[in-house]
Order: structure tokens, then sequence, then C-alpha cells
């Protein structure tokens, strides 16, 4: 298994060892809720009954269903594996690693503490400089979600931005010249209702 696993992370241009990929999936897993047994214990009857109206399955998963926290857990490892230090960020875009830090307490990129440190997402930079627009994008998101949501949203294509004919990610978007606000704007919609 080893071996397979290598190789798919090496094909998806991770630099990581098995070991290591293995070590952040399992921390990514403890930090997600214990499951329930029986996931209808959260509500109340009233709720249950809303819910089951609404076409909500409350029962537990059958002994043959995948656990649907597999992908969040394999997803958010490979949101950590592939930030950057403050150190590694600062060398991308040619600066000191303290203007790293003050771009981070003034939301000019957003990051997380991780192991004793700032793991900012990659999904923020070029090759060299940040992602165009970046700053307008950031004054959109909603602070309240987490790194791995933001993520989900800028490299997932959207249908409100083409290019050409086809849907882009706003990533894709903004390294080709597209407006900032546009997706800022779809930006400011994470979270809420649709």
């Amino acid at each position: 298994m080893t071996v397979a696993l290598e190789t798919v992370l090496a094909r998806a241009g991770l630099r990581v060892t098995a070991a290591e990929f293995l070590s952040l999936v399992e921390d990514a897993a403890k930090r997600l809720i214990t499951p329930q047994v029986d996931p209808s214990a959260h509500f109340t009857a009233a709720e249950r009954e809303a819910l089951g109206e609404a076409g909500l399955d409350l029962a537990p998963l059958a002994a043959e269903e995948a656990d649907p926290r597999a992908r969040t857990v394999a997803e958010q490892a490979v949101l950590r594996d592939t930030a950057l230090s403050v150190n590694q960020a600062a060398e991308r875009i040619g600066v000191d690693s303290s203007r790293i830090r003050h771009r981070i307490g003034d939301g000019r990129l957003i990051g997380w503490k991780d192991r004793g440190g700032w793991r900012l997402p990659a999904w923020q930079f070029s090759d060299d400089d940040v992602l165009p627009g970046l700053e307008t994008v950031l004054t959109g998101m909603p602070q309240d979600q987490p790194a791995l949501v933001l993520a989900k949203f800028m490299t997932t294509a959207q249908d409100d931005l083409e290019l050409g004919d086809r849907p882009v990610s706003p990533r894709e978007w903004l390294l080709a010249g597209g407006s900032a606000r546009r997706v800022a704007d779809l930006a400011s919609a994470i979270g809420t209702p649709a």
C-alpha cells in the first residue's frame, strides 16, 4: 500500500512521504467530531419530525455505506500539506518574513496557526507573487468560514466566472486578469443558504 500511496501523492504533485501524509490524515480525522451512532440524538422530537418532513434521513449509516467524512479528512490533509510556512511564502514573493506576518495581521493574507507557526493556503499565491486582486477578494470573504471552505471556493469552477466558454475557479479567473470585485461579491455569499 505504501508504494501505491506514494505513487498517488507524486501524481498529485504532493511532496510528502506516505507516512507524513497518513499522519496528516490521522490529525485531520481526530479534529472531526466523534461519529454519532444515532444522528437523530442531536435533535428534539419536534426537530426530528420537521427534518424528516423536509426529506432529511437521520438514520445511522448502514455498515456498507462509506463515511462521508472521509473526503473532508483527505481534503483537509492536502490543504495542510500544501500550505506554505511564513518563510516559504516570504521566499516565494520576495519579501522578508515579517512582511508576511504583517499581511496576515492586516487581513491581506489568510492563514492558521499549526504546530507553532503560521500556515498559509497555497491558493493565495502565484508562482512568484500573491494572487492578483487577493486583497479585494479577502475583503469579501466571510471571516467565520474554515480554511477548507475558502480553499474549495477559490479552487472550484464557478458558473458565474467564465473564460471562453467554460466556467473557471476564482483562482484561475484572477490569474487570467478577471475582476477581483466580482470574485469578492461571489465570496461574500460563502456560508449563506442558497
